[in-house]
């Protein structure tokens, strides 16, 4: 396992499932409920207006990725869930339906960041009991993973939330130019945030993107909370 011994793998992969679940169940929940309010009933009819992680299970993402990443040592975990059905030519009204539907995954995203930290700062105020820690590090990962995938969402690029919000608010003229990033969009900003840094870096050229564009507005989540809360 790469260095990485069974007992290590069973608790990272203990202390990773719970919030990995709860965070791409709530993301799509979240959006199937805003489609539903706003005029869609798709995702409602096909039972994904639930919290039930079962519903939203993508075998790839949810899973695979996921034991992948934990199986390899990496210094964090991510995941995706199935996408939820939505037919956007019914939200009423139509451009704000889209941007708010959109919207909903990373709000509920950030929600879940927040009560995380509120599990957290409550984990220090028990005594040490048996699972403290183990509760307390759970707590921990959540609030990294859903602060990282509120982010990441957020990113100005379909099929991304942040692409979708994006799309909604500019002139149809110029929106439909970012159509064709429906379906390239994923494969090109991964290209972009880790494959080619990976390529420069063999090369002694510094270029990190992801650090700017995701890990330093973590950070910035995160502290501005703490400080909040």
């Amino acid at each position: 396992m790469s260095g990485v011994t069974v007992e290590e793998f069973l608790y990272q992969l203990s202390v990773w499932a719970l919030p990995l679940l709860l965070a791409v169940g709530c993301h799509e929940a979240a959006h199937a409920w805003a489609a539903s309010k706003l005029g869609d009933d798709t995702a409602r009819r096909l039972g994904r207006v639930t919290l039930n992680p079962v519903r939203h299970i993508d075998p790839f993402g949810t899973v695979l990725l996921p034991g992948l990443l934990l199986v390899t040592g990496a210094p964090f975990l991510i995941g995706y869930a199935k996408p939820v059905p939505v037919d956007f030519a019914l939200l009423r009204p139509l451009r704000l339906g889209m941007a708010l539907v959109a919207a909903a995954g990373p709000a509920a995203n950030l929600a879940l960041c927040v009560l995380s930290l509120v599990a957290l700062q409550a984990a220090g105020w028990v005594p040490d009991m048996p699972g403290r820690d183990w509760f307390a590090e759970t707590a921990r990962k959540s609030v990294l993973l859903n602060a990282v995938l509120a982010v990441f969402n957020m990113l100005p690029a379909p099929p991304l939330d942040g692409g979708r919000i994006l799309t909604a608010l500019l002139p149809p003229r110029v929106a439909v130019h970012l159509a064709p990033l429906e379906r390239y969009g994923i494969a090109l900003i991964l290209l972009v945030l880790f494959v080619l840094p990976w390529l420069l870096s063999r090369a002694g050229i510094g270029f990190d993107p992801a650090d700017w564009l995701i890990w330093q507005p973590v950070e910035w989540i995160v502290e501005g909370l703490v400080t909040v809360i």
